[in-house]
């Protein structure tokens, strides 16, 4: 009789676990317990922090309410005169945009030198004014956090595309979204590039 008491207790008790289990599933999800089982938060732009050349730290949510353009440069490049296009371009429109440089020697060790040698280099020969951030790698498994945001569709909302090479420029509006990249070949005054910076 005890055993059979038991047993019935049991399928009673495994009854009732599976229609609490499926009423859990099917009753509506609260917001607030969706944002109490997420332990991260979204990554902006704008929580990035960054070091310039000299070593200095620097938020980028210093640039909201201007359009950016990210560029991973390099020294020893062929595309390495388009530092004039682009300070031509930064001075041009620096009320409202600004280009960030992250030099990085990811493709064919074209970026070898020091922060005082990239300094010096992009100083002495092509009057860079914009600002240039300490040496990084912009892809691979050492990529700075800031290019996994940029090349990450689930932290950025759409762009998987890395740097193919040096100088791809990547577009941010004033909201902190990315909105655009473009390969190394394009420049400040090329259609694409102008009507994209002009559109959003």
């Amino acid at each position: 009789m005890k055993v059979q008491y038991f047993f019935l207790a049991g399928i009673l008790f495994a009854l009732s676990a599976c229609f609490n289990a499926t009423d859990i599933r099917n009753r509506p999800v609260q917001k607030s317990e969706i944002m109490a089982a997420s332990t991260v938060a979204p990554v902006s732009f704008y929580d990035f922090k960054m070091k310039t050349l000299d070593g200095t730290e620097i938020s980028l949510d210093k640039y909201k309410g201007k359009k950016i353009v990210v560029l991973n440069v390099a020294s020893k490049c062929g595309f390495t005169p388009q530092y004039a296009d682009w300070e031509k371009f930064y001075e041009a429109n620096k009320d409202n945009v600004v280009v960030l440089g992250f030099p990085a020697n990811n493709f064919n060790a074209q970026e070898p030198g020091t922060a005082q040698d990239i300094k010096e280099f992009c100083t002495k020969n092509y009057g860079v004014t914009f600002q240039m951030f300490e040496k990084i790698s912009v892809k691979g498994p050492d990529k700075a956090p800031l290019y996994q945001w940029l090349t990450d569709k689930s932290q950025n909302g759409w762009n998987d595309k890395e740097p193919s090479w040096n100088f791809c420029k990547y577009l941010i509006n004033e909201k902190g979204e990315l909105t655009n990249f473009f390969a190394s070949a394009i420049k400040p005054t090329d259609k694409e590039f102008v009507e994209a910076i002009s559109a959003h």
